[in-house]
């Protein structure tokens, strides 16, 4: 028996197709930021499959929200690393 719904890295391929419209249309210093949302994405990629929800864009956005918040909580690190 295989799954009802399509892997999380086909949607997400697929996803990110569907945003290539709204990609274009940001100014050339934001692309590179747009990018990295996907890439995040990515790199989460086995945790969200293990969703497997028929909503799968609530993983590519949590998948997002947790690589922000390690890079948040790096920065704060080295932060504090400096000040010390």
């Amino acid at each position: 028996m295989g799954r009802t719904n399509p892997t999380y890295r086909d949607f997400l391929g697929r996803f990110e197709g569907r945003c290539q419209p709204f990609r274009r249309a940001l100014r050339r210093e934001a692309k590179p930021a747009y990018d990295r949302v996907f890439e995040h994405a990515q790199q989460h990629a086995d945790a969200a499959g293990y969703l497997n929800s028929a909503d799968p864009e609530l993983a590519v956005l949590i998948s997002v929200l947790v690589a922000q918040q390690r890079e948040i909580q790096e920065l704060r690190s080295e932060v504090e690393e400096c000040r010390s």
